[in-house]
């Protein structure tokens, strides 16, 4: 049994209202939409019943169906002053209005009553049309010109939500009005009955469009929607012709299955390719594409959750044109970011998982739950025009975003790029929070190293001391005994605060204010001191200085603590070797910076220590406590250098590498 179009249409019109009003029965313009729904439903079922009745017949149905298409215009009106609610009219000026509507509503309706519609001599072979009847189409055009006239200056007015609406109400209902009525025209010229049979199919791309846009919880505006049309029109008008015009070429010179086989692949690609290039015409964003490099470009960049959040909230302001945004990220249950702290007990985030983004727009048009409640409150709270989830898995992030200074609100194209933005800034967050925990974790496996060690470094010294404090007692009198005892207790202690000044310097390093200095000059200055020593234990001291130029991007007191570090270690290793005794200093340029080399002629360094070398407390000599290199290790990573150490070698010593910038780093 074939279903007629007109029937399937009318079903379809009264399903979308009803769902619209299900979606939110307490909404006034819900209300208003689902009885306009009926009304049209109505309207296409009596076009059903005069398309499909004898001629006779038909001439009562066609009246009756005119009759009650008559009240679409002033059912459009009652909808549009339901979007746009209280307005500068006055209440007694709206029922004046109201009643002009209702007056010539009803003139419009009983004139298909009348012969002067359409003449009672008409035949269904030669049907007449009264001057009644085309009084009607331009009674009816004057009330859907009213409506569109009233709904553009409405919307002139308003701000927000409502603007939009009406701008889709007038952008939708017009076309829809406009076509039927151009139908109902082309019929009276053209006689031709099939022109009134695609009436169904307008009203029912248009209308139930239309509705469909001012009810759910996706907002758009009328240009988006106008621009999707156009852009799909376009698509498939222009990928038709391609395949028209291929078929009609190939047929001629190859098979047919060849032929089709060949224009079915070649209009594929060629849609793919203008799906691609019109969208890149008419949904180009460049101020998401602006946001979504910034966000990536604060990803790679910022360091430290406090750094990255702060460089979200500026990308994401920019992108929403507004002066407040928020970033809560952490567990589901205990979101934190700013002064705000979402506990374990607020529904606000599980809500948000439900519902993935929220606007105040989208929780009006939908059913009020104690959940959306909760987050209505929270965006008005927070003054927030948009809020949406991003979900890893171990972090959760809101991205928040508040009113936009030209006050429209956000639709639904913009929902997906923010949700966009929000998926690149929770990976982010996520990693930062990793890098966060394994920091801690070091953190506490360096404190129960450092705390092994310490107590190793520390029991040595108070075993001596102890043992000559018991001695004390039975040998105070020898001046042997106490001279050689306070010497002791002197250097034991001694040892225990340089142990102590280096952990307090590893543990809280100065902080060093990097600038542009000339390298050699800072190294010079403390060559003196290292000659001076190196002189002492019988060691040759070596400079060869080539870099040029010398200009780095450092910290002059930090170079030079790192180049005495390395220099003592290294005379202190050469010590007690047989054979030439040296150590050398020198620099070169490489790269984009300056390269200091600090080499030795002693044993090298041992395999096994290479991999910590420049953890607290690795050390192979019998004094110090292996806390230089970590020392040196901390001061150049905070200045944006590098220090490393040259591959072992058979016969050769250790050679130290620290590698300074000669520019800043770039932001």
């Amino acid at each position: 049994m074939q279903i007629a179009p007109a029937i399937l249409a009318a079903a379809a019109v009264t399903l979308i209202g009803t769902g619209i009003l299900w979606g939110n029965p307490r909404r006034v313009v819900n209300r208003a939409v689902f009885f306009c729904s009926l009304h049209v439903a109505g309207w296409l079922a009596l076009l059903h019943v005069t398309l499909s009745v004898s001629a006779a017949e038909g001439l009562f149905w066609l009246r009756c169906s005119a009759a009650l298409g008559a009240f679409l215009p002033l059912h459009l009106w009652s909808v549009k002053e339901m979007i746009a609610g209280e307005s500068a009219k006055s209440e007694r000026r709206r029922w004046a209005i109201g009643m002009v509507w209702v007056c010539c509503t009803l003139m419009l309706a009983v004139l298909p009553a009348t012969d002067f519609f359409i003449p009672a001599h008409s035949r269904s072979d030669a049907r007449l049309f009264g001057k009644g009847y085309y009084l009607y189409m331009v009674g009816v055009v004057a009330l859907y010109v009213a409506v569109c006239s009233g709904t553009f200056r409405d919307s002139r007015r308003l701000t927000g939500i409502r603007r939009l609406e009406l701008q889709v109400w007038l952008f939708g209902g017009s076309s829809a009005a406009l076509a039927v009525v151009m139908l109902m025209a082309a019929n009276a010229v053209f006689h031709e009955p099939a022109l009134i049979r695609l009436q169904p199919f307008v009203v029912l791309v248009f209308f139930g469009g239309t509705i469909a846009t001012i009810s759910v919880h996706r907002v758009f505006d009328a240009r988006q929607v106008a621009l999707v049309g156009l852009q799909k029109s376009m698509l498939v008008g222009c990928v038709a012709g391609c395949a028209f015009v291929l078929d009609w070429l190939l047929s001629a010179t190859l098979s047919e299955p060849f032929a089709f086989l060949s224009t079915t692949a070649a209009t594929l690609w060629f849609a793919a390719w203008l799906n691609e290039r019109i969208d890149r015409t008419f949904h180009s964003y460049p101020q998401a594409v602006a946001a979504r490099q910034a966000a990536f470009d604060a990803a790679r960049h910022a360091q430290g959750i406090e750094e990255l959040e702060s460089a979200f909230l500026g990308v994401i302001k920019g992108w929403g044109q507004s002066d407040h945004a928020l970033v809560l990220s952490g567990p589901i249950n205990s979101l934190r970011g700013g002064e705000i702290d979402l506990a374990d007990d607020n529904i606000v985030p599980q809500a948000m998982r439900q519902m993935r983004w929220a606007t105040p727009e989208r929780l009006a048009r939908e059913r009020s739950t104690p959940e959306r409640a909760a987050v209505e409150k929270f965006l008005r709270e927070q003054n927030l025009g948009i809020l949406v989830i991003g979900e890893g898995p171990t972090l959760t992030a809101l991205i928040g975003v508040g009113v936009a200074a030209s006050r429209r609100p956000f639709t639904y194209p913009q929902v997906e790029q923010l949700m966009e933005l929000a998926s690149i800034m929770e990976s982010a967050l996520e990693r930062a929070h990793f890098a966060l925990k394994v920091q801690h974790t070091e953190q506490l496996a360096t404190v129960g190293l450092l705390g092994a060690s310490l107590a190793h470094e520390i029991r040595n010294p108070l075993v001596t001391i102890k043992t000559f404090v018991q001695l004390l007692p039975t040998h105070h009198q020898d001046p042997g005994f106490r001279e050689k005892f306070f010497r002791l207790i002197g250097d034991e202690v001694n040892r225990i605060d340089r142990l102590t000044e280096q952990l307090l310097d590893l543990a809280s390093p100065r902080a060093y204010a990097a600038t542009t200095t000339e390298l050699h000059p800072v190294l010079r200055a403390s060559l003196d001191l290292v000659a001076a020593k190196a002189k002492d234990k019988d060691i040759a001291f070596l400079t060869e200085f080539a870099a040029v130029p010398d200009r780095v991007h450092t910290d002059g007191s930090a170079a030079k603590q790192v180049m005495l570090n390395l220099c003592f270690n290294a005379i202190q290793a050469v010590e007690g070797e047989p054979g030439p005794r040296w150590v050398k200093i020198a620099t070169r340029n490489v790269g984009d910076g300056v390269e200091m080399a600090v080499s030795d002629s002693g044993p090298g360094i041992a395999p096994e220590m290479r991999s910590r070398l420049f953890q607290p407390f690795q050390t192979t000599k019998t004094s110090g406590f292996g806390l230089g290199l970590a020392i040196c290790s901390d001061i150049l990573g905070n200045l944006n250098a590098t220090i490393s150490v040259d591959p072992a070698g058979t016969g050769i010593g250790a050679t130290f590498r620290v590698n300074f910038p000669c520019r800043p780093p770039s932001s």
